[in-house]
């Protein structure tokens, strides 16, 4: 963790210099986004496809609305995680929009579906919460608002596929207990509270079983109707 966080405090350089910067000059690397988001690449992939770590998320192609809710949101510091909140201190909003931007346009293919030693009872129970969720309990379908496809829907809603189970129970862990929060109505944090372990090691080892769907990109705003009011989700 110690070296992460330094090897993040180190590049944050990257991406501040370029921010505003002059014209290229033969000394200078080129200036175009990629080049920019170079300080990205080792957490998150050159084209935001993920590393072998499981707790970094992918990035490509995920709805740019999200992907610059959540940037701003570890500026601000409403998401913890020092490395990524020191980066991102000094950028301004139009910067990490443009960054949201880029691994938006990003679509590299998502990796070979990892081996996963969940029981069979342990996914279909996982399968269930993700197409139907529990009525009983008021637990939503994943692919209510995720969609049918679980790829998202512009632009604040962003896909489940391509996510290690690791990290996606390190998420809904997140929302379970208040550590990671977005915009009033706050939904996610909602549907995760009335979530049990048992049912975020199920939902994780499911959605990371899935294999890719010939379109990855997310659905185009207004596709469906959300089953309730989502601060995400702008109107």
């Amino acid at each position: 963790m110690l070296a992460r966080a330094a090897a993040s405090a180190a590049l944050v350089v990257t991406l501040a210099a370029f921010d505003g910067a002059a014209a290229q000059t033969a000394s200078q690397p080129p200036d175009t986004m990629a080049a920019r988001v170079e300080a990205c690449t080792p957490c998150h992939g050159n084209k935001g496809e993920g590393t072998s770590d499981v707790y970094f998320p992918r990035l490509a192609g995920k709805p740019s609305g999200y992907l610059y809710n959540q940037l701003l949101a570890f500026k601000s510091g409403r998401r913890k995680y020092p490395p990524m909140n020191y980066l991102l201190e000094f950028l301004t909003d139009p910067y990490l929009q443009q960054m949201a931007e880029y691994f938006a346009d990003q679509h590299p293919p998502l990796p070979p579906v990892a081996a996963n030693d969940a029981s069979q009872e342990v996914l279909q129970r996982g399968q269930l919460l993700v197409s139907r969720g529990d009525p009983q309990r008021q637990i939503p379908a994943c692919g209510s608002c995720h969609g049918p496809a679980l790829t998202g829907m512009e632009p604040g809603i962003p896909g489940l596929l391509g996510l290690r189970p690791n990290y996606i129970s390190a998420q809904l862990g997140a929302w379970r207990y208040g550590t990671r929060t977005a915009k009033a109505p706050d939904c996610m944090q909602q549907v995760a509270a009335r979530l049990t372990e048992e049912d975020v090691t199920a939902v994780a080892a499911w959605l990371a079983s899935r294999q890719a769907p010939v379109n990855l990109a997310p659905v185009p705003k207004g596709t469906y109707v959300l089953p309730f009011a989502c601060g995400s989700e702008e109107d």
